[in-house]
C-alpha cells in the first residue's frame, strides 16, 4: 500500500508563488513516475505535471515556463513549484504516484489565486 500527502496549498494573489509537497509512503519502489493533476469547480481533473524517477519531466501547455516540478528520491517526495500563478490556477492540485501497474492518489490540495 502506498499513502500519499500532500502539503502547500493556500490562497494567493495573482502574480505570487506557491509551492506544493507531496510525500509517499509504504511500498515505493525504485522506478515510479510521480505527478500533479489538479481539478476545477465544475470541470474534469487535469494532468499538470509528471517527473520520473530519473528525473525526466514533461508539462502541461498551460502550466509550462511557470510551474517547475521536482522530486527528491531519498525522501520520495514530490515537490511543484508554482510561479506567477492566475486566477485559473485556481483548483484542487492532487499528488499520484505509478509504480508497477498501479497508481496511488492523494487526498487534495486547495490552491487559491486572487485576481
Amino acid at each position: 500500500q502506498v499513502l500519499l500527502e500532500e502539503s502547500g496549498g493556500g490562497l494567493v494573489q495573482a502574480g505570487g508563488s506557491l509551492r506544493l509537497s507531496c510525500a509517499a509512503s509504504g511500498s515505493i519502489f525504485s522506478l515510479n513516475r510521480m505527478g500533479w493533476y489538479r481539478q476545477a469547480p465544475g470541470k474534469q481533473r487535469e494532468w499538470v505535471a509528471h517527473i520520473t524517477s530519473g528525473g525526466d519531466t514533461n508539462y502541461a501547455d498551460s502550466v509550462k515556463g511557470r510551474f517547475t516540478i521536482s522530486r527528491d528520491n531519498a525522501k520520495n517526495t514530490v515537490y511543484l513549484q508554482m510561479n506567477s500563478l492566475k486566477p485559473e490556477d485556481t483548483a484542487v492540485y492532487y499528488c499520484n504516484l505509478g509504480q508497477r501497474s498501479y497508481i496511488y492518489w492523494g487526498q487534495g490540495t486547495q490552491v487559491t489565486v486572487s485576481s
